[in-house]
């Protein structure tokens, strides 16, 4: 009976109030942003949205958005293109693992769905890049299909709303979330019902400071009932930052730059860059620069520093003039995929991070610079002279 009356319960603590959908999507309607996204059912353009969403701002994928579509305006055109021109129209977005399976998705929808694509969740979820996620956004947004979605945003709201205070690391926290987002997705308009729960995290429901009087939901929200909001849900552990510091090879010739590809693992991978190495307090510079590119190459001080930050990384690359012989290149240096040199003009064309953008930008001015300073003075001649 006891046991009976434990898993009774455990049910009850998972039940949707009937009246908490309509009140998110009557709020949805009146109060969603205008975003661009959201005026299409297109579920190319859709998945590229969501795709660019994870881990940037709003404010700053719109630009890309517009822009990637333009360029690759359905899904064959993106599946047609070379890697190396999406890496390039997503040059300054991070975490370039999105592109390459964007791209990667694209060329399976072609090949095994003639193009058009698959609606059932499954199959989204056998895509490149498509997990739980992502397949819920798609099929619920372009498919009107009742498929969950968690993202961070949703999190928050239902560790809120339903009092969730697990640690994040517990698993148990994770299977709350998503049964709570299975129950309250069935019904009219999925696809709203979902982009209202993330809408209401990313602009009420806030990390700091959320907005509970003006809440739409703020009546079923059990954590504001206790007392709970400010604590829920737990704080993340905060990640250690680490600095990496890079000797960068400025190798230069005739208004070109040797430029190298990283392997497609690890940091930057498959992006190109200016051949570098990482430092380490045991070696200068030099000496590594000496050791990655061989004995012909003959690598000169320290002229500039650029550093940069990224989420959990803080990098610094020194910048090291190196003369290197013009013949024709052998294989690339490990760990480097393969190398080449690119006109100065041309290097837009290459996908590349923006950390790397600004070392080169500081490399080229210091070329051109220099140039400008070995030109012969000239007196302005007078008149009478």
């Amino acid at each position: 009976m006891a046991s009976g009356q434990k898993v009774k319960a455990s049910a009850g603590a998972h039940r949707i109030d009937a009246a908490l959908r309509p009140a998110l999507i009557s709020w949805f309607d009146v109060h969603q942003r205008e975003l661009p996204w959201r005026k299409t059912r297109d579920p190319y353009a859709i998945w590229v949205s969501e795709v660019m969403l994870q881990q940037t701002q709003v404010d700053r994928v719109i630009n890309y958005w517009t822009a990637f579509l333009k360029r690759f305006p359905t899904v064959s055109s993106l599946a047609k293109a070379r890697l190396e021109q999406v890496l390039t129209m997503w040059k300054g977005l991070g975490y370039y693992s999105r592109a390459r399976n964007l791209h990667a998705a694209a060329q399976q929808v072609v090949a095994e769905h003639a193009g058009v694509f698959p609606q059932s969740i499954e199959a989204l979820q056998a895509l490149p890049g498509f997990g739980r996620y992502t397949a819920g956004a798609v099929s619920s947004i372009a498919f009107s299909l009742e498929s969950p979605l968690v993202d961070g945003n949703v999190a928050r709201v239902f560790s809120r709303l339903f009092e969730i205070d697990l640690p994040l690391t517990d698993k148990n926290r994770e299977r709350l979330l998503w049964t709570y987002a299975e129950s309250i997705v069935q019904g009219p308009r999925p696809g709203d019902l979902n982009q209202a729960l993330m809408e209401l995290g990313a602009t009420v429901c806030t990390p700091q400071n959320p907005m509970c009087l003006i809440c739409p939901v703020r009546q079923h929200c059990r954590a504001l009932k206790s007392g709970k909001v400010d604590v829920l849900p737990p704080p993340k552990p905060s990640a250690k930052r680490k600095a990496l510091r890079f000797a960068v090879a400025v190798c230069r010739t005739q208004g070109r730059l040797l430029m190298a590809r990283r392997p497609e693992t690890g940091l930057f991978s498959g992006l190109w860059e200016m051949p570098c190495v990482e430092m380490n307090a045991d070696a200068a510079g030099i000496e590594l620069l000496q050791t990655l590119l061989g004995r012909k190459a003959a690598p000169g001080p320290e002229f500039a520093t650029v550093e940069r930050t990224l989420t959990h990384r803080d990098l610094s690359f020194q910048l090291h003039e190196v003369t290197f012989p013009v013949s024709k290149l052998g294989a690339a240096p490990a760990p480097y995929l393969e190398w080449k040199w690119v006109e100065v003009r041309s290097l837009k064309t290459l996908g590349m991070s923006s950390a790397m953008q600004a070392a080169i930008t500081a490399a080229t001015n210091r070329v051109e610079s220099v140039a400008i300073a070995k030109q012969p003075s000239k007196r302005r001649k007078l008149a009478g002279d």
